[in-house]
């Protein structure tokens, strides 16, 4: 990519110890898929950092516990507040936002990948006022704050314009409570954080993946109601 398609100057520098190149690249886009076979639905929760209707779970457990530790360090570090201190919490801070990109990265590629393969688009929650719509539990609600979903979102949008895969974001409005099969919607269709048990038609479903299944119906009906495609112009730095 570098050799094709590589515009101006590139910088090599050095940090920590390591060698970066910076250079910027103009890619040829992909002419847009007109006529998506249906779209992708993915939803976004604190358990599974991303679901896709095709089944898919992005998990988060692991990573979960490994951020829980981290706060707990860097809490430690800004108590103690000496200059070795504040040092260390630094590099720490750089690792932890390391860490998130690399899985965002990863979770991203796979979602665009199969969208390609499958000839559907991607439909996405609207994050915008998120924290306003959805209750949590504290220690949920500093797990949704700090982690990078708006991250996610521009990455599953920059490899899908590349490969011209529309992008459409939707309400995420009581996609967790909604039926995916009737589409009844009732608080009473949660009896826990993972299962989803409709009370009008009877469906069970594990509750992340009915939430993805209609956040891709979502996604349809906006896009032959003739939504655009909502992936921004497309930029990349290596």
């Amino acid at each position: 990519m570098l050799e094709h398609y590589r515009q101006g100057e590139s910088d090599l520098l050095l940090r920590a110890g390591q060698w970066y190149l910076e250079a910027t690249i103009d890619v040829p886009e992909t002419p847009q898929n007109p006529q998506p076979q249906g779209f992708i639905g993915v939803g976004l929760g604190v358990v599974n950092i991303a679901t896709t209707s095709t089944g898919h779970r992005h998990s988060g457990r692991r990573l979960n516990r490994t951020r829980r530790n981290d706060r707990t360090l860097r809490t430690r570090l800004q108590r103690k507040g000496t200059r070795s201190a504040k040092r260390r919490a630094k590099r720490h801070a750089g690792k932890e936002a390391r860490r998130a990109r690399d899985i965002n990265h990863k979770s991203s590629k796979h979602i665009v990948a199969e969208a390609q393969r499958t000839g559907r688009g991607i439909a996405l929650e609207d994050l915008g006022g998120i924290g306003e719509r959805v209750r949590l539990k504290k220690p949920q609600r500093v797990t949704m704050n700090s982690w990078a979903f708006g991250q996610l979102h521009a990455f599953i949008a920059y490899k899908a314009r590349r490969l011209g895969i529309p992008v459409v974001c939707v309400d995420p409005s009581y996609t967790s409570q909604e039926c995916s099969r009737c589409h009844h919607i009732d608080q009473r269709n949660r009896p826990s954080q993972a299962v989803f048990a409709c009370r009008s038609c009877g469906f069970v479903e594990h509750a992340d993946l009915n939430a993805s299944h209609v956040i891709g119906q979502r996604g349809w009906w906006v896009w032959v109601c003739g939504a655009e495609s909502q992936v921004p112009v497309l930029t990349l730095i290596v």
